[in-house]
C-alpha cells in the first residue's frame, strides 16, 4: 500500500544538518556542565573530535561571544546570558509558573523552583527565594542531574520512566554525597516510590544539609512538561514534615498543570 504523499516525501532533518555547528552546539551543551572550564584536549577527547577541528570552532565561538578562555579552559561566553534570559522571559510556563511559585514559597516558607527536561538534566528556569539567609537552591539556568535533584527525580519517575536502562545502565552515576543512589537499581526503586506518592524527594543527595521536593507538571496533552518544588535546610525541612511538604508541592503543581490546559480524567 503507498504511503500518503505527505509522508512519503517528508524530508528528513538530518540531511540539512551542518556537521560543525552541530558540534558547536555539543562543544556549549558540555561546557553547561562543567562551570569550571575544560581544556581544548578535553573537549575533543569527550566528544570524539580532532583537536584541530576543536579549536577553530572554539575560535568561531570566542569571536561571537558565545565562549571565552580563561587560563587555559574555555568556559560559556557572556552572550548566552542575555541569550538564556531572552528565552527564560519568553517561555509561557515560566509566566504561569510564577504566581505559584510565590504561592508556594508563602505556605512553605521555603525557596521554590521550576524546572524543566533539558537532555539527560533538568533545567531551572525559575526561583522564588524564602525569606531565609540560609538559602542552597541553584539559580536560574543552572543544569542538574536527574538522578540526585528532586525536579530530575520527577523526571525520571513521570517523563523517562521507561527508558531508565537508556539513561542510566551503562556506566555508574556521579555520588555527590554519601546518600546519593548512583546505581540503576537505586534508581529504579526510588522512581517507582515517586511514583507511587506522588513527588519525589532529594534527601541530601545533591548537597548534604539540604532537602528538596518536587512534583511533575503535565501540559495539555498529558505529557511532563516539567517539575515545580521547594529546596530547604534539612534543620527545617525534617522528616517528620515530608508527607505535608509533599501535599503542598504536589497541590501548586496540580495548579500549574491546569493553568498549562491539562485536566485529570
Amino acid at each position: 500500500m503507498k504511503r500518503p504523499a505527505a509522508v512519503r516525501e517528508a524530508p528528513s532533518l538530518e540531511r540539512y544538518v551542518i556537521p560543525n555547528l552541530r558540534n558547536a552546539c555539543l562543544i556549549m551543551k558540555l561546557l553547561a556542565q562543567h562551570p569550571d572550564g575544560l581544556k581544548a584536549a578535553e573537549i575533543a577527547r569527550t566528544l570524539k573530535l580532532p583537536v584541530t577541528t576543536t579549536l577553530r570552532i572554539m575560535a568561531t565561538l570566542q569571536l561571537e561571544g558565545y565562549a571565552r578562555k580563561m587560563e587555559g579552559r574555555f568556559e560559556l561566553g557572556p552572550v548566552l546570558i542575555h541569550l538564556g534570559n531572552a528565552s527564560l522571559a519568553g517561555t509561557e510556563i515560566r509566566t504561569a509558573a510564577l504566581p505559584i511559585l510565590q504561592q508556594l514559597t508563602a505556605r512553605t516558607d521555603e525557596t521554590s523552583h521550576l524546572a524543566v527536561p533539558c537532555d539527560d538534566h533538568a533545567l531551572i528556569v525559575a526561583v522564588q527565594d524564602s525569606p531565609h539567609p540560609l538559602r542552597a537552591a541553584s539559580r536560574p539556568g543552572s543544569l542538574t542531574e536527574l538522578h540526585c535533584s528532586s525536579t530530575g527525580k520527577s523526571f525520571i519517575a513521570f517523563l523517562h520512566y521507561h527508558r531508565l536502562e537508556e539513561l542510566f545502565g551503562k556506566s555508574r552515576l556521579t555520588k555527590r554525597t554519601p546518600r546519593t543512589q548512583d546505581t540503576l537499581a537505586e534508581v529504579k526503586r526510588e522512581a517507582a516510590l515517586t511514583r507511587k506518592r506522588g513527588f519525589s524527594l532529594d534527601d541530601e543527595e545533591f548537597n548534604l544539609g539540604v532537602r528538596c521536593c518536587a512534583a511533575p507538571v503535565y501540559s495539555s496533552d498529558g505529557n511532563v512538561v516539567a517539575a515545580i518544588g521547594i529546596t530547604a535546610a534539612t534543620v527545617r525541612f525534617t522528616p517528620e514534615r515530608i508527607p505535608e511538604i509533599g501535599a503542598i508541592v504536589t497541590d501548586c503543581a496540580a495548579q500549574l498543570s491546569r493553568s498549562m490546559g491539562y485536566h485529570t480524567r
